[in-house]
């Protein structure tokens, strides 16, 4: 048999795709090459079925080499990734020549004699070509994400500049100038930042991501009404800190965000999530249950372990000053039961490894049951602690009395009585900090986990920055920019309860086994509308001329695969498996129902970007 056209590849095919555009993309070509490495030696020769495999080979390699060209101009506009991008549009390039040669039958019928090497005499051939063109393909794919991810990046640095010169400015004048450049830049990032929480994978990141950019969206007003208080009143302090205080959280937000895209991680800065309660029962009944099937998967030691970790958890809970007496009582006694039941299973489980027995023994079950029950009741004790404390919190709340008397005895200048209810307040901040805490250690999801974190932080920031403002508007009464500058301040707190009222349903129906595993948070903040990865990397790298000339090669290559489609139609399902999956294979780098729409949605996605 003659030597593939393809050759040997050792090109690296285990790559991480870590957004779901990419993997969108890729679905149909690994279905495709999964059906063409089963597919049937000797399909039927007939002219018209060689006539359509040689038509959509073809229509594989034009659709190639359209998708390297563009591969390539991102290579050239990219020099850092010029060397890579261009090893792999090569292999994509050369796989599609493999495909198209393979498939290059459809000139006359063959005979056994023919010296050409085709589909059906090589095999082999077609599926090294199928691989390589997978690989290739998602390298070219994965090293243009890096492309969206130095976009994020830019956006974020021209953010960071123009938020350096608001913080510097002297004049009302300059900075309305300033802010003004500043909220463009804000909506570019916006919308980049959306688009990429969209597309991740990563339900953590995404949660990540969404907890920054709420920050930062709340936080733009805020830096603009402590600006502006700063600015008219410039020698007040509690004006400055509460300015201060903005520009830092915001700083931090747009740390966090690229850290995130970047999988970075601030020096000596630990992101993992703190250790929670669910994760330790979780945890702790995997354990146990194992033994039904192995007695040596753990230890006795480490099982005990793992109980005494969890029981030192609940500490969060019975430490606690506003838990109350019965309550504290109620945890403690089901930490006690849950440890006598764990000492039985260890018993019945040394009896067993002694008896040399195979498997869990009757004893070792009995007790296997009631460990995994005495904690399934000390989990739902703590989950009706936690909400329930949540649950009279946000009651309390509602009334938003310490914020009212703020507002009021700021506007009559009465330091005294800001000083009586920022007391008052901050009180009712620690409660709220310390609820979110508990809330995090029975949330039971991760995305939950973090946005119980995020609430506690954004608690943390805006209390005392409610009450700087309050005693800003305190020595200036008169003043409405202050009186402005506390609304807005609590304006948040007040979005915070009821972001916290939202994410304690949610806690609910993930205890209660109510959530699917499809349905969003809503707790989370929803970003816009994604754009094809495809169409936002040919966005920022091609003229209008050249997305318009994208766009008609893209119908150009719809009509051909119409064609194609009423070609293939013609045969019976046992003769056109090579003909069906390659023509999956050419729609699958093209994207070619984008293209129709792609003018449009690219001079949309240009004007609300700020390109």
């Amino acid at each position: 048999m003659a030597s593939s056209p393809c050759g040997n590849s050792n090109f690296d095919s285990g790559l991480e795709i870590k957004t779901r555009s990419v993997e969108q993309t890729l679905i149909p070509l690994v279905s495709q090459i999964t059906t063409l490495i089963n597919h049937k030696d000797k399909p039927k020769k007939s002219e018209r079925t060689l006539a359509a495999i040689h038509r959509v080979g073809q229509a594989v390699s034009v659709a190639v080499g359209r998708f390297v060209t563009v591969g390539e101009a991102i290579a050239t506009e990219n020099q850092e990734l010029k060397d890579e991008m261009g090893q792999a549009c090569f292999e994509a390039r050369k796989a599609g020549d493999a495909i198209a040669q393979l498939t290059d039958v459809g000139s006359a019928l063959l005979s056994q004699s023919d010296p050409r090497v085709t589909v059906f005499s090589d095999r082999t051939g077609m599926v090294k070509a199928a691989r390589l063109l997978l690989s290739s393909v998602t390298k070219v794919l994965v090293l243009a994400d890096r492309i969206v991810i130095k976009q994020i990046i830019t956006s974020r640095n021209k953010v960071l500049v123009t938020l350096d010169h608001l913080e510097r400015v002297s004049t009302f004048q300059e900075f309305v100038q300033i802010f003004s450049q500043f909220g463009n830049e804000m909506v570019e990032f916006a919308h980049l930042t959306g688009d990429r929480q969209n597309d991740l994978k990563d339900e953590k990141k995404k949660a990540r991501m969404a907890a920054a950019r709420a920050v930062l969206e709340k936080c733009t007003m805020m830096l603009l009404t402590a600006s502006k208080t700063c600015l008219r009143h410039p020698d007040c302090e509690s004006a400055r800190i509460n300015k201060d205080a903005v520009f830092h959280r915001m700083r931090c937000a747009l740390e966090q965000v690229i850290e995130i895209v970047t999988e970075a991680r601030s020096c000596g800065e630990n992101k993992s999530l703190p250790a929670s309660i669910y994760d330790g029962i979780r945890d702790f009944k995997s354990s146990v249950e194992c033994l039904r099937e192995n007695l040596y998967s753990s230890s006795p030691q480490s099982v005990g372990s793992q109980l005494e970790v969890l029981v030192e958890r609940t500490e969060d809970f019975t430490d606690s000053a506003y838990t109350s007496h019965e309550q504290r009582q109620a945890i403690l006694g089901l930490c006690q039961l849950a440890r006598q039941d764990t000492q039985q299973l260890v018993h019945a489980w040394v009896e067993a490894q002694s008896a040399h027995a195979k498997e869990a023994t009757e004893d070792m079950e009995v007790a296997i049951l009631k460990t995994c029950q005495s904690v399934n009741d000390l989990r739902r004790e703590l989950h009706k602690v936690a909400v329930g404390r949540a649950s009279d919190l946000l009651k309390v709340h509602g009334e938003q009395l310490p914020l009212r008397a703020l507002k009021a005895a700021g506007g009559e200048g009465n330091l005294e009585a800001v000083a009586e209810y920022s007391r008052t307040l901050s009180e009712q901040k620690e409660q709220l900090v310390e609820t979110c805490r508990l809330l995090c250690h029975v949330s039971g999801s991760e995305p939950l986990e973090i946005t119980c974190i995020h609430a506690e932080e954004t608690f943390h920031v805006i209390g005392p920055q409610i009450i700087s403002a309050a005693q800003t508007l305190a020595l200036h009464p008169s003043s409405k920019i202050a009186k402005e500058n506390l609304e807005v301040f609590c304006e948040a707190w007040e979005s915070q309860l009821c972001d916290m009222a939202l994410l304690l349903r949610e806690i609910n129906d993930v205890f209660e086994g109510r959530r699917g595993d499809k349905r969003p948070y809503l707790s989370l903040p929803r970003p816009g509308v994604i754009f094809p990865l495809w169409t936002l990397y040919v966005c920022v790298f091609l003229c209008m001329q050249e997305q318009t000339s994208m766009a008609k090669l893209g119908l150009e290559l719809r009509l051909l695969s119409s064609d194609m489609d009423t070609e293939v139609e013609k045969w019976e399902e046992q003769e056109h498996d090579i003909v069906r999956q390659s023509q999956s294979l050419a729609n699958a780098h093209v994207l070619s129902e984008e293209g129709l729409q792609l003018c449009s949605s690219l001079r949309t996605f240009s004007t609300q970007s700020g390109f």
